[in-house]
């Protein structure tokens, strides 16, 4: 699985339709219509997530690794 950073993540979650609902600090916060999930990604610059909360993120927002 390839990493991405945050900030490009948070544009492919858009484009799916989440809202971002509040910025705290460096962690922007999520929510969609009808899903009780809500997603925290974490914004440092450019750098790449950690895998394991990338699969995290994707796994609470029904993405697959297509998606990115």
């Amino acid at each position: 699985m390839k990493s991405i950073s945050g900030k490009k993540l948070c544009k492919i979650i858009e484009k799916l339709g989440w809202q971002l609902k509040r910025v705290t600090g460096s962690h922007h916060i999520y929510t969609k219509e009808n899903k009780e999930a809500i997603l925290v990604i974490p914004v440092h610059g450019n750098r790449d997530l950690p895998i394991g909360t990338l699969k995290q993120i994707m796994k609470d927002a029904n993405l697959t690794e297509n998606d990115l």
